[in-house]
């Protein structure tokens, strides 16, 4: 979260701004635009936009094609080659990871996916008096059974396919081993945008987790919150879910990843 007063606009230089709304256009699939494609995707007027952009060449962030459009200039490129090389996903993780734990008191977890399941790479606990011993960094959780693994599930086509194909063990009586009825509840998470995990791990124990994408929309990890089964019904349960997927997103972004996809994980 921003510090200091770093989320005032009042601090906040508008045409810095719109050069990075500017600069935020381009994409794999959108290596190169033009002035009225740019000025539309950002609202802003042409005349503005053209003196962004020729402040941008001038800089190097960008350079014209022959044919006059823009396109993202090496030395940008420079920059965000730096930026990945000091980049660490548990890093970016950890104050959201914090900031959940201490609004909310349960746990919070940060997973991958791996070969063999969901593997945990971080967590912080909160207040909470239960603590899930059962899970600690590196354990690898099945895909099928706890918010962040099925969230994964969900997400990635490949290992839905993969594991769907293999028998399915039942952890708890609330595990979901049919392949259909998981198929119906990873394409319901996929509509929601996130997983509420309700004893079908560990008896007494739910959780909610969210989607973190990169930067080609590709889910990457899973940001959650563990504890006491109770902890996740009820009224508590909404600010809870806006809560994890607002931290989801806050990582996406930090990913590289598309602004709309960020914000509807």
């Amino acid at each position: 979260m921003p510090a200091n007063g770093d989320d005032d606009p009042k601090n906040v230089v508008n045409s810095v701004f719109r050069a990075g709304q500017l600069l935020e256009c381009f994409g794999e699939n959108r290596p190169t635009l033009g002035l009225s494609e740019l000025s539309a995707a950002t609202g802003l007027n042409k005349t503005t936009t053209h003196r962004l952009l020729t402040t941008l060449v001038r800089m190097g962030w960008l350079t014209r094609t022959p044919e006059g459009d823009y396109k993202i200039g090496m030395k940008l490129f420079g920059l965000g080659s730096v930026a990945l090389a000091g980049f660490s996903l548990r890093d970016e993780a950890r104050p959201l990871l914090l900031s959940l734990a201490g609004q909310f008191g349960d746990t919070a977890y940060l997973m991958v996916p791996g070969d063999g399941g969901a593997v945990v790479i971080d967590l912080f606990e909160g207040a909470s008096p239960l603590s899930v011993k059962h899970i600690g960094i590196g354990t690898v959780l099945p895909y099928h059974a706890a918010a962040g693994p099925m969230t994964m599930l969900a997400y990635r086509p490949e290992l839905r396919e993969q594991w769907l194909a293999r028998p399915l063990e039942s952890y708890t009586e609330h595990t979901v081993a049919d392949p259909a009825e998981l198929a119906a509840q990873l394409d319901k998470i996929r509509a929601e945008g996130y997983t509420i995990s309700d004893e079908d791990y560990l008896t007494g124990v739910g959780a909610i987790a969210a989607p973190v994408f990169d930067r080609d929309g590709t889910l990457e990890a899973t940001l959650s919150l563990g504890g006491p089964a109770g902890n996740f019904r009820g009224s508590r349960l909404v600010g809870m879910i806006g809560a994890v997927r607002e931290a989801a997103s806050t990582l996406s972004s930090r990913l590289g990843s598309p602004k709309d996809l960020a914000e509807g994980a």
